[in-house]
């Protein structure tokens, strides 16, 4: 299969030691495994990377990123065999960015040593909050502490790449809470930082604790707050956005990330995991055992996919590209999306830019809004 622009592998670990209250990702605690296991996982993720090679054909692979659940659950050696598994089937391009996510607890220096010398590129570390109140209601079981100090143990050990992630907008946070946390995150000498805005999502511990009245759900006021607190306070310290919810310093960027918002392919492999190639999307079966199975019996363990159409296309480029800094371009817009994007501009929610619409920053705050105005029949 030939295909253009970048092009990503995305490996899905699906082990988490416990839960926490606001996740939906595909994860499972030991107690949910039934059996399944790391190194069942590995070798099934080893016999999918092998039959995406033949799918894909001699393609360079621009970025990898491993994410969860929580792949330092896999430990050191775990990982720097997860992308030996890559390496086995795929060539890595020159300047290949390879990532991993990490969680604080269960990171460590000799960790990050060994995922270095694996080739391991840049870190993205789940801090979410430095107030130890905002960390009890979100079930995380790190100390405030411990995500900078895992930071600046990556940055030792010569990783020049470390995100950190933050969620605002959780019920008892303040405004200093989340000014705490951003300049605990500034300290700990990061090129990046995502922040997101809490989402309760049905089927989670926290949805069920908010419909039962223990906590409130999040305002959308105070959530637009904020943010523009964030991106005041990260603009200052030289950080500029590149995405809505992503900051870096100069050439720190997640390239992955800019994948997929930028129309790049990517193959995902793992329990869960979505794939992107030519115009066609699918995903994988969730459970890892009934992964596992697929692969055993040597077949793609896809769940179901969807060939996107020319106007699906067009939809998906404009609502992703809208995202970005670098914006998007006025020439893929149809004429009735012009005059929609001519009120967005009057409307003081985007800026013109060398041929491209270019969210300003209150657009950011509507950002949805906006795609949906210009999208509009």
């Amino acid at each position: 299969m030939s295909i253009g622009g970048p092009f990503g592998i995305y490996i899905h670990v699906p082990f988490c030691a416990t839960r926490c209250g606001y996740c939906d990702f595909n994860t499972y605690t030991p107690s949910e495994l039934g059996g399944a296991n790391p190194d069942g996982w590995l070798a099934a993720v080893r016999v999918e990377l092998e039959l995406a090679a033949q799918r894909v054909g001699p393609r360079p692979v621009d970025t990898v990123f491993v994410g969860g659940g929580t792949p330092t659950m896999l430990g050191g050696d775990g990982l720097a065999a997860v992308l030996a598994a890559v390496r086995e089937h795929f060539t890595l391009a020159p300047g290949a960015e390879v990532t991993t996510e990490a969680n604080p607890e269960s990171s460590s220096p000799a960790m990050f040593a060994r995922l270095r010398a694996a080739g391991y590129t840049r870190i993205s570390l789940g801090m979410q909050s430095a107030a130890p109140h905002v960390l009890k209601v979100l079930d995380r079981v790190h100390s405030a502490g411990r995500a900078p100090a895992a930071a600046l143990e990556a940055r030792a050990e010569g990783f020049e790449h470390v995100n950190l992630d933050l969620i605002y907008g959780t019920p008892g946070e303040t405004d200093d809470d989340l000014r705490r946390s951003i300049d605990t995150a500034l300290g700990a000498d990061v090129d990046h930082i995502s922040a997101y805005a809490l989402i309760v999502e049905d089927g989670t511990a926290l949805a069920r604790r908010v419909r039962r009245g223990e906590l409130p759900a999040p305002d959308n006021d105070v959530l637009a707050d904020r943010y523009e607190l964030l991106d005041a306070r990260l603009s200052a310290a030289g950080m500029g956005w590149y995405e809505v919810s992503n900051w870096s310093r100069p050439g720190g960027e997640c390239r992955h990330n800019l994948g997929y918002w930028d129309g790049g392919h990517w193959w995902g492999a793992g329990p869960g995991a979505h794939s992107f190639l030519g115009a066609t999307r699918w995903w994988n079966v969730k459970h890892p055992n009934a992964y596992a199975q697929a692969l055993a019996e040597r077949r793609l363990p896809v769940a179901d996919s969807e060939d996107l159409d020319d106007t699906a296309r067009h939809i998906e480029d404009v609502m992703l590209r809208m995202r970005l800094r670098s914006g998007l371009p006025r020439a893929v817009l149809t004429e009735h999306e012009q005059r929609r994007a001519q009120v967005a501009l009057s409307d003081g929610l985007v800026h013109a830019s060398a041929g491209r619409l270019v969210l300003t920053d209150r657009g950011r705050l509507l950002a949805d809004a906006v795609v949906r105005d210009l999208l509009e029949d």
